[in-house]
């Protein structure tokens, strides 16, 4: 399996910027045009391997890394679907490899499968996601695995992956206030949303919620649908101790490794996703969880990074890492973390932050109030979206925060450089906001996911 090359010359990054000439590129939450679409493609999702459905506001992309991880380490050649993607397309569509690491699919096979879906579709209304997500059944149905690992877009209930009517799991990750336009403004609404992927008589495992509203509509519609439950908190949890990770479910305690994915919420998420992986029906060992704790990969989410053509321009000895997380609870997770490595060794801690206008940018902000010396603002490239720094400069003001806004991420830092004063403690720099924002950073810092 070969990877794509450069965006500039990719045929699939072509053909998708063709179709977004021609249809919208926002969501439209109805399952009618993606079932047609199906069907004149033979309906893929029903010819797919086992899979395990995600959904959440925060934590399906980590739970999804780790249930890869888990399963790749048991040998299993494992399809995986994500979205957003960073910098490439191509990110969106894992190809398992058995025995072996999934790799981002070959850019002549997604070329081709965006070309039959679009002379399928024949110009009739269809959203871009909605062709993206014929393009993860397309693949997924014609390339052999074991198992797909498939992340909502958006919700759950209307989003175009829950065409699935059978899955060996649905997976309910940590449910908090995101999309509010599309999904209703209570916690609640969105967890009953997010419950729409849950099948009848199939297993369901609810990751840890902070809301116990949100908790309390996902098991009540797991119960309804009379679905195997496992709940974090009551069937399975994670903690640790003596420096090493405690899993703990019905077959007993597991003493693991700490998970390479920083930061203590990740706990959480490599719990769920042993327990959704036992839950789909394949043999989970000791072996296979400490090779997983030890490998698992998921770039922009607390990666730290140490080279590459950004970090020159920080002071040199900093520590620089980067989070895509968007969202009040994402903020306060982050921060948490950010708070735990400055109790480790303390650090003045700068934030470069890029966001978009459908978030919440004071709620984020808010989390750093106590722990952050300077915030710097960058507007996202390439987003319609991208918030003015000016106008997010003031978001983080109005948190309590000290901040101004600067013309790139190379602005920021250099302006980090000239503070820093000889001879004191380098600075811990967080660039982050938006998965978008990380996007740009990766393809400008040249360390795209692979």
């Amino acid at each position: 399996m070969t990877t794509m090359g450069e965006a500039v010359t990719s045929e699939a990054e072509r053909e998708i910027d063709r179709l977004m000439t021609l249809h919208p590129k926002g969501f439209d939450l109805s399952l009618d045009r993606i079932i047609r679409l199906l069907a004149l493609l033979g309906d893929p999702h029903k010819k797919l391997p086992p899979v395990i459905h995600v959904a959440g506001t925060n934590g399906k992309g980590s739970v999804t890394a780790f249930c890869r991880a888990l399963l790749e380490a048991g040998g299993y050649a494992t399809h995986a679907h994500t979205s957003p993607h960073l910098v490439h397309w191509h990110e969106r569509y894992r190809i398992g490899v058995k025995g072996g690491r999934s790799q981002l699919v070959d850019d002549a096979l997604l070329a081709d499968a965006l070309r039959r879906i679009a002379a399928a579709n024949d110009g009739q209304p269809i959203t871009v996601f909605e062709i993206l997500t014929a393009a993860t059944f397309l693949l997924f149905s014609e390339q052999p695995a074991d198992v797909v690992i498939l992340e909502v877009g958006l919700g759950g209930r209307f989003d175009a992956t829950n065409v699935i009517s059978n899955p060996a799991v649905s997976v309910i990750m940590p449910i908090s206030l995101d999309h509010q336009a599309y999904l209703g403004d209570r916690v609640e609404l969105i967890a009953a949303e997010k419950a729409g992927i849950m099948k009848r008589g199939r297993p369901v495992v609810i990751g840890q919620q902070e809301f116990d509203a949100a908790r309390e509509v996902l098991v009540s519609t797991a119960e309804r649908l009379s679905c195997p439950m496992s709940v974090y908190g009551q069937d399975f949890s994670a903690h640790e101790e003596f420096g090493r990770l405690v899993y703990q479910d019905e077959d007993g305690l597991h003493d693991l490794p700490l998970p390479r994915l920083p930061g203590r919420h990740q706990y959480a998420n490599a719990a769920a996703a042993i327990r959704a992986v036992k839950a789909a029906g394949f043999p989970v060992t000791d072996a296979m969880m400490e090779k997983a704790m030890t490998t698992v990969e998921w770039p922009a989410r607390l990666q730290r990074l140490t080279d590459g053509k950004l970090i020159e321009h920080a002071p040199e000895g900093s520590e620089i890492w980067l989070d895509g997380g968007h969202n009040p609870a994402g903020g306060e997770v982050i921060a948490e973390a950010m708070a735990a490595f400055e109790e480790r060794q303390s650090r003045p801690l700068y934030l470069v932050t890029g966001m978009i206008n459908t978030k919440d940018p004071v709620g984020y902000f808010r989390a750093f109030a106590d722990i952050a010396e300077h915030v710097f603002t960058v507007r996202i490239r390439g987003s319609e979206s991208a918030l003015d720094p000016v106008v997010l400069a003031h978001a983080a003001f109005d948190a309590g925060l000290v901040a101004e806004p600067a013309g790139s991420t190379v602005e920021a830092l250099q302006e980090i450089t000239r503070r820093h004063v000889p001879g004191a403690q380098p600075p811990r720099i967080l660039i982050g906001g938006s998965l978008y924002y990380a996007g740009n950073v990766l393809a400008d810092n040249g360390t795209p996911p692979t």
